[in-house]
């Protein structure tokens, strides 16, 4: 058996993931007047609360470079390769927050191992909600 790595990363979707569909299913009891993937923001947020100037980000924890375990494995070939990726696409992210910042706008960030403790991501969703209208 040969392994496709082009193959592998061509099956990567950056829309309708399955960490995208659980923060969704998180927000829907809350707040279900969202809307997904706003082409003209900044970064084509994964969620926005356009009322509340609110766009929520779920990243994976690989491709953004987070600190968790996950986020902190690099692949053992081509190694300069992946790190000048994921150092691009940090940059692009802190570039993407900082235009929200001057829009006026809130961004959150929600990265995929957070979905390991649901209690805890669904009272920081329920937090970021409240932060544009006080109580929901």
């Amino acid at each position: 058996m040969t392994y496709d790595r082009s193959a592998v990363m061509r099956a990567v979707k950056s829309r309708g993931t399955g960490p995208e569909r659980a923060v969704c299913a998180l927000l829907r009891p809350v707040a279900p007047g969202y809307r997904l993937h706003r082409a003209d923001l900044p970064g084509k947020p994964d969620v926005v609360y356009a009322g509340r100037k609110l766009a929520i980000f779920v990243h994976g924890c690989f491709w953004h470079g987070h600190d968790c375990a996950r986020g902190a494995r690099m692949p053992k070939t081509n190694v300069a390769y992946w790190q000048a990726k994921i150092a691009r696409n940090r940059a692009r992210d802190a570039k993407t927050l900082a235009a929200y910042a001057g829009l006026g706008w809130r961004a959150l960030v929600v990265y995929e191992c957070e979905l390991k403790d649901k209690t805890a991501l669904a009272a920081r969703l329920a937090a970021a909600l409240a932060g544009a209208h006080g109580a929901l």
